[in-house]
């Protein structure tokens, strides 16, 4: 009796390992880790790499302008310009986020994202209107203005490139929208050329 219920118990657990093991086949491999791709390392002098803002900001100096950079899987660029430093009615600021994206586990039985798909994701998600104009990359943008006449504005510049998603604020006054359009497209690129 008692080495038939053995018998049982271990024709039993068989059975179990036999379909555990098609059910996971079925279902695809289990995700590990070292699946998931990790986010690029961006350089220690990206922000400098992207180079002189000066023409952003008011006439506050002759010399060069450089963004300071925090950061260091996001790196944040900023410079600015206030009129008290200036004396003027001017002012400007102008920050660059660059967001490199690792891979993501897509759930049970999926291949993980890769980056790309991932900053795809994180992109397409954004509310910002996306640019109908000739771009090399998918890009996205929302304009603000402020004050009587529209002389300030705060551009907002979304550009993803493969595993890489930049963003531009830039606010200037006074300011035509198209030139700060512009200025942010412009500055979006560089960004995107240097993190590559």
């Amino acid at each position: 009796m008692g080495s038939r219920l053995v018998r049982g118990a271990a024709i039993g657990c068989g059975v179990a390992a036999i379909a555990g093991g098609g059910i996971g086949w079925a279902v695809g491999e289990p995700v590990t880790p070292a699946d998931i791709v990790a986010a690029r390392t961006m350089p220690a002098d990206l922000c400098a790499r992207i180079g002189d803002v000066s023409s952003l900001l008011p006439k506050a100096s002759s010399g060069p302008v450089t963004m300071t950079q925090v950061g260091s899987t996001t790196i944040t660029c900023e410079a600015g310009s206030s009129r008290a430093k200036v004396r003027a009615y001017t002012a400007a600021s102008v920050k660059v986020t660059i967001t490199p994206y690792g891979g993501q586990d897509a759930g049970a039985g999926n291949k993980p994202f890769t980056p790309t798909q991932t900053a795809k994701k994180v992109f397409t998600r954004s509310p910002m209107k996306t640019l109908d104009e000739d771009r090399p990359y998918p890009t996205k943008i929302s304009r603000t203005a402020s004050g009587m006449a529209g002389e300030s504005w705060a551009v907002r510049a979304l550009v993803q490139r493969a595993d890489i998603v930049v963003q531009v604020d830039y606010t200037a006054n006074p300011v035509e929208a198209d030139v700060a359009q512009k200025a942010a497209l412009a500055l979006a690129d560089r960004a995107i050329w240097e993190s590559k």
